[in-house]
């Protein structure tokens, strides 16, 4: 006797609309905050100092400085954790992955202030790429290590079947393993970018620009209102960055996942 059991009323699906209604949701959370702190912001009776950080020229620009930043590291994340992990899972490249591991866990576990000032110490760089490389180096791990996880996950009975059918390797790595591993590699990756969005934030020490300017004219001349906005906007921007990552996971993972 077959039993149907119906899957409409699960924990599964009951979680899946959960996750749905959170991507409409959170966006719309950040907007409403961000938008009526701004508006609280810049209808008050601002004085000359609060004037010259709270318009929105220097708003808007340094927001987009700080959404450059974080670009810049997610690009430079990518290029170098992706085909480092595709490389560190061959059997030829594994001896050595524990090293590159250790290497970006070292890059997360130190302190990111301490990582952007030694690295500023030791190039004696200033500006914007003296803040994202540094940066760039802290955020790597997650999706270094996703992506190892993710390849190493599949089950190893579909990379013989793979071969079987005579793919190459590199065929079986492009076509059945990086497939499958999307998803841990997606959030690996949602994970580094609110790292960088809210590391971001320190590149003021090293003039790369960005909101932690406003966090910091803020507190140095006791400008509560610009302070707030800092903050506000930089929360703002790391909810919206977590959320384009929770939609490219929607997105881009396998049909057969979601």
């Amino acid at each position: 006797m077959t039993t149907t059991v119906e899957s409409g009323f699960s924990t599964e699906s009951g979680s899946r609309r959960a996750d749905r209604a959170r991507l409409f949701a959170q966006p719309a959370a950040v907007v409403v905050i961000v938008g009526a702190v701004l508006i609280w912001a810049m209808t008050r009776n601002n004085d000359s100092i609060e004037k010259e950080s709270l318009n929105w020229s220097t708003l808007l620009g340094d927001t987009w400085h700080h959404l450059l930043i974080t670009i810049a590291v997610a690009v430079i994340v990518v290029v170098i954790s992706v085909p480092l992990g595709m490389m560190l899972t061959r059997s030829w490249a594994r001896p050595v992955a524990p090293f590159f591991l250790a290497i970006a866990n070292i890059g997360q576990a130190a302190p990111a202030l301490g990582v952007i000032v030694l690295f500023f110490l030791w190039t004696s760089w200033e500006g914007f790429w003296c803040a994202v490389l540094p940066i760039a180096f802290y955020s790597l791990l997650p999706v270094l290590r996703n992506t190892i996880v993710g390849i190493d996950a599949v089950d190893p009975a579909l990379t013989d079947a793979g071969r079987g059918i005579g793919m190459s390797g590199a065929g079986v790595l492009f076509r059945i393993e990086m497939p499958l591993a999307i998803p841990l590699i997606l959030a690996g990756l949602r994970t580094s970018l609110v790292l960088a969005v809210g590391t971001a934030t320190l590149a003021f020490f090293v003039n790369g620009g960005g909101l932690g300017e406003l966090i910091d004219t803020g507190y140095k001349l006791n400008r509560t209102p610009v302070l707030i906005v800092g903050a506000v906007l930089a929360v703002g921007l790391a909810l919206l960055i977590d959320w384009i990552g929770a939609v490219l996971e929607e997105l881009l993972g396998p049909r057969g996942l979601s």
